[in-house]
């Protein structure tokens, strides 16, 4: 019955090796479980609700996009979204989270409208094959950078911006214990290497003490504090136009970017530019980003961590579905998510950056044309730590210097507008 849903011998996988990829893309997403209400709760929503809203959205979207897609991706409320909601949008600007929930509504329905009349697939296909292998390898590092930041191997410097931590640290030292021990058993070709590594990683924890075991069974948390709180007639006052175009802006080109690296990471783009089911993978994205504002919480993406489970050999929607199913027992079982340290997930997100990496040698490097705009979104996104603006940097860069080297025909005309619009949106930002 699954091989049927699925078309797992199609796709040269089995059913053991989903399950494995869906547990392992959850773990290395588990932390936005407490991360998301963490971010939130500062606006004045409930800690405990916006978990029960988190946990809900990312499951439900995510198994949503498993049964209809049939890709191993994963959703969850987005880094970067929530705290533009929290920090922005509400404590700088004022606004109450209930009218901050109404954009994020509002927004979920213009995506859906953009992919209806298919304006965001049209974006999809016009990303240049050597832009989207960018992107992956410019997500790699992204990744990485946030693998390392969390396990303080990374720390911030005001004379050199960045610098190494003090690696002596129980975090810093084990996460890099941790990327070895996972880097020995994919050099083995044991297959599950990256869950393995970090269910070996947490045991070394618990047993040195390093972890605290909270338990397993708790119950779920009352939804209500936040469940249908949004204001969507406050969102529609003209004063807030601009925020409803910020979320709009930043999670079209986030998911965007999002979905072709990590589709080109598991060879979903085919060699003729074609990405199937495209569409309907836009779709649970906008579908996910109004149900997860009528639940109570903020804009709901395609995540990066989704490149883990990839990695780990999934290929399929068995894999979402796992994941997903795994979000919604996470209500029941979270002090046993919360348990999880950080030196267990930071030495996987690592590891997936370096996977994701290897997809820059495909990249044709001897054409500059081609090559110096790959390379500024390679470097944009964890220099700027942000995947919309490094897909924006090169698509500016891609149209100007084809136009200047007097190769104006290799531009298509959704790269010339999409060109013009990333050059306002930095005006916009900016202003």
């Amino acid at each position: 019955m699954l091989d049927n849903l699925f078309k797992l011998k199609e796709n040269k996988t089995d059913v053991k090796t989903e399950i494995i990829a869906g547990i392992t893309t959850f773990m290395t997403m588990a932390y936005i479980i407490f991360v998301n209400p963490a971010i939130l709760s500062k606006t004045g929503m409930d800690f405990k609700a916006v978990m029960m809203a988190t946990v809900l959205s990312a499951g439900l979207t995510t198994i949503l996009m498993g049964f209809l897609v049939n890709y191993p991706f994963a959703l969850a409320p987005g880094m970067g979204l929530n705290a533009y909601f929290t920090y922005t949008v509400v404590m700088q600007m004022g606004y109450p989270w209930q009218t901050a929930l109404g954009a994020v509504f509002i927004s979920g329905l213009i995506f859906l409208l953009l992919t209806f009349i298919k304006v965001r697939q049209v974006i999809v296909y016009s990303i240049p094959e050597n832009l989207k292998i960018a992107t992956a390898g410019g997500i790699g590092l992204f990744i990485t950078l946030i693998g390392m930041q969390e396990a303080k191997i990374i720390v911030d410097n005001p004379a050199t911006l960045v610098s190494l931590g003090n690696i002596t640290t129980p975090d810093a030292f084990l996460s890099l214990v941790g990327v070895i021990l996972i880097g020995a058993l994919m050099a083995r070709q044991i297959k599950g290497a990256i869950l393995i590594g970090m269910l070996i990683m947490w045991l070394i924890g618990i047993l040195s003490g390093l972890s605290n075991f909270k338990g397993i069974i708790g119950t779920p948390p009352d939804i209500t504090p936040v469940l249908m709180h949004l204001d969507i007639k406050g969102a529609l006052n003209i004063g807030i136009f601009g925020i409803i175009f910020a979320f709009l802006f930043v999670d079209l080109f986030d998911t965007t970017g999002t979905l072709v690296g990590v589709a080109k990471q598991g060879g979903f783009i085919k060699e003729n530019n074609e990405f199937p089911n495209v569409n309907k993978a836009l779709t649970v994205d906008a579908i996910g980003t109004v149900g997860g504002s009528v639940l109570g919480t903020s804009t709901v993406t395609t995540y990066i961590e989704s490149a883990s489970g990839i990695a780990a050999g999934g290929r399929t929607g068995l894999t979402a579905v796992v994941t997903g199913t795994l979000f919604l027992l996470s209500m029941f079982i979270s002090p046993l998510a919360e348990s999880i340290p950080v030196f267990a997930t930071a030495p996987a997100l690592i590891i997936v950056g370096a996977l994701m990496l290897k997809s820059v040698v495909q990249i044709n490097w001897n054409d500059f044309t081609e090559s110096l705009p790959a390379f500024v979104v390679i470097v944009s996104m964890p220099f700027t730590y942000s995947i919309a603006t490094g897909i924006s940097l090169g698509f500016i860069f891609y149209p100007i210097i084809k136009l200047l080297s007097g190769r104006y025909r290799d531009v298509s005309t959704p790269v010339w507008i999409l060109a013009l619009l990333f050059i306002l949106r930095f005006l916009y930002l900016n202003n």
